[in-house]
């Protein structure tokens, strides 16, 4: 049954596969893997595929506590030998079952991680850029196994060694060269973090520049952790820098791009005050793109949620005066949303608003008697300026819904 031959037709492949892995349910999955664990070196580069994946489907049903020491030797040496082979540009099932039997294994692949690393770095030199990208996936796969094995200096040298490589020009292995920092980052800290975070995030701030959604993705993921838990090892003009940078990024595409960057707006203001953030923001709300203004409204709300709104609300409140559609429209979207998350502690802003949004209820602009309306249910005002603020909503019955869920509020 286990021959290269039925391992060349997919559909062969397959049902070899779940006919092993349901003998290795029946009989345990140490007897099966050491029948076939030596197939990891066949000359057959599908046999080895297909051999890796009833391996990985053994060891995820089964789990791998009755492995002993010499199948464990076996099964590491058969996994670099096949890492190492490789020659299609096929990586994903090599991927995910080098990562699945490491992470199994927790900390008994410690005394093979050097040479793991050692095969790593010597992927990421590679001219493939398929390869080098799966070399740096391996690595933010493994990283936690090497943390709980005690190898922070080996994991603080594969940042250094990443880090010299944040030039690559494929867009795929820089996504996956920073998810790979990404990683380190979050398992050894910032303060054991090589290189110094001062160091790395200059690095960081050009590629910010770079429109692939797989490099923006995983680069404001890192850009946000570094600002949450090491803001204070960077310098503030550094800080002031990116925020402008950070501005084009809330026309990306995709949601999860734009939701992390409106969040590292709230982390930098936490860390260097939210006066340089604000101004910033503020500006962006005279842009004629509508998504733009939106996520700056957010990021300006979750600016006021980390700093406590009187930080933001004078600002906000002359913003108001200025007579430009947009910027009233922005900021009475602002408080909307900030009155959203702030929750019970709106009723200590809600007689510093109540003019501001009784002004806005009046105005000619249908629009703008809405977003007031919402900001006014979001802040579920008391009973009292409820009632001043009804004759402003009954006049439009375009505002009624919005005043009952108000009223249901309170």
């Amino acid at each position: 049954m286990w021959l290269v031959r039925n391992a060349l037709d997919r559909r062969t492949a397959k049902l070899l596969t779940e006919t092993a892995t349901e003998l290795a349910s029946k009989a345990g999955g140490a007897h099966v893997i050491k029948f076939i664990v030596d197939d990891l070196k066949d000359p057959s580069e599908p046999f080895r595929r297909v051999t890796l994946e009833t391996i990985e489907q053994i060891i995820v049903n089964g789990g791998v506590a009755d492995i002993d020491g010499r199948l464990e030797e076996q099964l590491i040496d058969g996994l670099l030998y096949a890492f190492q082979e490789q020659t299609t540009e096929e990586t994903v099932v090599l991927l995910n079952g080098f990562s699945t039997i490491v992470n199994a294994l927790g900390t008994r692949v410690k005394p093979y991680l050097p040479q793991i690393c050692g095969v790593i770095r010597w992927r990421l030199n590679t001219p493939s850029a398929k390869l080098r990208q799966q070399a740096a996936d391996l690595v933010s796969r493994i990283a936690t196994v090497m943390f709980k094995s005690g190898e922070e200096q080996m994991l603080g040298h594969l940042g250094l060694f990443l880090y010299e490589y944040l030039g690559e020009e494929y867009p795929d292995v820089l996504g996956s060269i920073l998810c790979a920092l990404k990683a380190i980052v979050n398992v050894i800290g910032m303060n054991k973090m090589t290189p110094p975070i001062k160091d790395l995030l200059p690095r960081l701030t050009p590629i910010l520049k770079n429109r692939h959604e797989k490099v923006q993705e995983n680069l404001i993921d890192l850009i946000g952790r570094i600002a949450d838990r090491g803001g204070d090892l960077v310098s503030p003009k550094e800080w002031d820098r990116i925020c402008f940078d950070l501005l084009d990024l809330l026309r990306a595409q995709k949601k999860s791009i734009r939701r992390a960057t409106v969040n590292t707006f709230g982390y930098i203001a936490r860390t260097i005050g939210p006066q340089d953030v604000l101004a910033t923001l503020l500006n962006n709300l005279k842009m004629q793109e509508r998504q733009l203004r939106l996520c700056t409204t957010i990021a300006i709300a979750i600016v006021a949620e980390t700093c406590l709104p009187y930080s933001v609300l004078p600002a906000l409140i002359n913003e108001y005066r200025v007579p430009e559609l947009n910027i009233q429209n922005g900021v009475l979207k602002t408080l909307s949303f900030m009155f959203e998350y702030i929750g019970e502690m709106a009723k200590d802003y809600i007689y510093t608003v109540t003019p501001l949004l009784e002004d806005a209820l009046m105005d000619r602009d249908l629009v703008h008697r809405q977003t007031a309306a919402w900001a006014c249910k979001h802040l579920a005002l008391g009973q009292f300026l409820l009632i001043a603020t009804l004759p402003f909503c009954f006049c439009y019955s375009h505002l009624h819904s919005k005043l009952l869920a108000t009223v249901a509020t309170n």
